[in-house]
């Protein structure tokens, strides 16, 4: 099988404002402020970015302590120079293995950008503030035979607080030598993340070093934004989004209304007495409530003033956090996934009020990466990657039906077609004899029909249990290219993929990393 790429419809799930973004911008124009087509022409879109020189050079100072010195950040210190974000949770063993996907899209479009004389320097946002350990604490690999292995932080504790700042103390390095299996590359790689995920490092700083070795000379910034420096330029942000809650609450729900009229859905719901922020306190990330003109956090009530007060010392939720991202940042563009782009449909009403301006979103590129045996085995098959996004019971038979030898198989479908034009010759001679023998001639013309399929299904089911081989195959396809009905890249870490291929494997994804096309790319390692 070569090279391919599948549209994003062919993909179970993908929903509906995603394909339409995608392939139809103009029905979803109107949630977006810019189509993705205007980095193409950026000269004027970027003269619109209206970013203080005062911000700029505090910025670079907060992400100096956090990068140190490099030729990005003083390209970023210079007037004029754009950001190409993107961000991700910061999952243990680097969470999906579409983070990755993701910044090396991001590195692509903004020296796609700098070649054509917009200065812009890729960023990862460090998604250290979310408070759901469970998303984050574990990792999914493979072995050589592609078996899923699940390996966990099982010693964390669990208390409501950013992911990021939970310490690492016991690490599955047992558990993951045993997933990996005899991958070739495995022992390298663990070695690898032991340099990163030491005992007693946080999972944000773990997270943000296994990602500067891996894509390193990818020219990344990274942005913690839990960094007290950070949240020192963020705060005057959040001060002023809590003085406009009743508003932006107002906005959020109208646009929820326009979404559904239109035919798609809020991807974040918004509660009666959401505040769209947390507060950071002792530790812990706590939800803070409006109602009745007040706020609310646990069994404290506070006043606007006093909220504006500790506004250092409050959080984003999942639709303010990307306009606190670019009012931090000169973003000319986000690199989003698909749930990502669908809540940016709701964000839009949010950058309007407290920003101004909102960035050019863009789809991050998409994988599946194949290895040359399950290349070979679609090629034998005669499947496509589509074929194989399904449950594993509809695979095998559609490997199955391949097993049975060819002159069977005709022979079966012969039958069938020969029985089906029989039986409706037949039908029209009893209407015509009798009309009322017409239904039952119906019931039993479908019954014989259903015992052939029946027959040749039962056929292809005893090819497949009589050829062990082909079992086998069709398990590690779906292992390796869907498993748990998820794909591929949603699903497994990079790290099997680097145990696999080797560690120069970031580099040669970049190589096949392109702006131009919004399809998912099959491609074989």
């Amino acid at each position: 099988m070569e090279s391919s790429c599948v549209r994003q419809n062919l993909i179970p799930g993908t929903s509906n404002l995603f394909l339409d973004f995608l392939y139809h911008f103009d029905r979803v124009s109107r949630f977006y402020s810019h189509s993705p087509a205007i980095l193409g022409t950026p000269d004027e879109f970027v003269r619109q970015i209206d970013y203080p020189h005062s911000r700029r050079t505090t910025l670079v100072a907060a992400l100096r302590e956090q990068n140190g010195d490099s030729e990005a950040l003083k390209t970023l210190a210079q007037p004029g120079t754009v950001a190409v974000v993107t961000g991700q949770q910061v999952g243990l063993f680097s969470g999906p293995a579409y983070t990755v996907f993701k910044a090396l899209t991001a590195v692509r479009l903004a020296r796609e950008l700098s070649d054509r004389g917009t200065p812009a320097v890729p960023v990862f946002w460090l998604a250290t503030e979310d408070h759901d350990l469970a998303e984050v604490d574990h990792a999914w690999v493979f072995n050589q035979d592609a078996k899923p292995g699940r390996v966990a932080v099982t010693s964390s504790v669990v208390n409501g607080g950013p992911v990021g700042d939970v310490k690492l103390n016991e690490l599955p390095w047992a558990e993951l030598r045993a997933a990996l299996g005899d991958l070739p590359f495995a022992g390298e790689v663990i070695a690898w993340l032991q340099d990163a995920y030491q005992p007693g490092a946080t999972l944000g700083l773990a997270f943000r070093r296994f990602l500067q070795d891996i894509l390193r000379g990818c020219g990344l910034l990274y942005l913690d934004p839990l960094a007290p420096a950070i949240r020192e330029i963020a705060a005057p942000f959040l001060g002023d989004a809590v003085a406009r809650v009743p508003e932006l609450l107002d906005a959020l729900r109208r646009r929820n209304s326009e979404l559904a009229a239109a035919g798609y859905h809020a991807q974040v719901q918004v509660e009666d007495n959401s505040s769209l922020l947390f507060l950071l306190n002792e530790g812990k990330r706590i939800p803070i409530r409006w109602n009745e003109g007040r706020f609310a956090a646990r069994d404290r009530s506070y006043s606007t003033a006093d909220l504006q007060s500790l506004a250092d010392r409050l959080s984003p939720n999942a639709l303010l956090r990307p306009v606190m991202q670019d009012f931090l940042l000169p973003t000319a563009s986000y690199i989003g996934g698909p749930s990502e782009i669908a809540y940016m449909a709701q964000a839009q009403v949010l950058y309007q009020r407290l920003l101004g301006r909102m960035p050019v979103i863009f789809p991050r590129n998409s994988f599946t990466l194949l290895d040359t045996r399950a290349t070979k085995l679609l090629d034998r098959y005669g499947l496509q990657l589509p074929d194989v996004l399904d449950h594993e019971a509809s695979v095998k038979s559609r490997i199955a039906r391949q097993l049975v030898p060819d002159g069977l198989a005709q022979q079966l479908q012969s039958l069938r077609s020969e029985t089906e034009r029989s039986l409706a010759s037949l039908r029209n001679q009893l209407k015509q004899f009798d009309p009322t023998l017409e239904s039952a001639s119906k019931k039993s013309s479908a019954k014989i029909l259903y015992q052939l399929q029946k027959l040749a299904q039962k056929t292809a089911r005893e090819a497949l249990r009589r050829d062990e081989r082909a079992t086998r195959d069709a398990g590690y396809l779906i292992d390796f290219v869907y498993p748990h009905r998820r794909l591929q890249e949603r699903f497994y870490s990079i790290v099997p993929f680097l145990a696999k291929h080797g560690l120069d494997l970031p580099q040669r994804l970049f190589d096949l990393t392109q702006t131009a096309c919004p399809d998912h790319m099959v491609r074989t390692i």
